[in-house]
């Protein structure tokens, strides 16, 4: 299986119905992406596929072939992500097990959907958060809709 990983051509000579999570955890050795619950309900396994939030622990690597797949480690690799900068400005993880996933979730659907406002974004949001800081990503994702320059890089992303 050939796909490409946060910008690099990879391969992965394995079965083609392994998850995704584990091929990036185990083979790629990038442990940014978490496993949580293995049945693609809490979200710290998101990741993006051709752009789109995906959940990777139940997602057969045979779905990505010749596909983008980025991870948290790709998302901010030359600089932070506006993402990624408001959940730092928001000081947001508490234990930070579920953020990667929680980041990688808000990142795509600002750039595919382009929600017009933080209450359209937060109800497409369904990643769980054990340490419950809902509030610190409610207010992180109320920071990108008022920080202009936040949103105006959002948008180019």
């Amino acid at each position: 299986m050939k796909f490409f990983l946060n910008g690099t051509p990879v391969e992965f000579t394995g079965e083609s119905d392994t998850p995704l999570l584990w091929v990036i955890r185990e083979h790629f050795q990038l442990t940014g992406t978490k496993f949580g619950c293995g049945i693609g309900a809490c979200g710290a396994c998101t990741v993006h596929v051709a752009g789109q939030a995906i959940r990777s622990c139940c997602y057969p690597l045979k779905l990505v072939e010749g596909k983008q797949v980025v991870t948290i480690e790709g998302l901010g690799a030359e600089q932070l992500h506006p993402v990624q900068q408001a959940w730092i400005d928001e000081d947001v993880p508490q234990c930070g097990y579920c953020q990667s996933g929680m980041i990688m979730t808000v990142s795509a659907e600002m750039a595919s959907s382009q929600p017009k406002d933080a209450d359209q974004l937060c109800k497409k949001v369904s990643n769980i958060c054990r340490c419950a800081t809902y509030c610190r990503i409610r207010k992180a994702i109320d920071r990108l809709y008022t920080a202009p320059t936040v949103s105006a890089q959002v948008e180019k992303d």
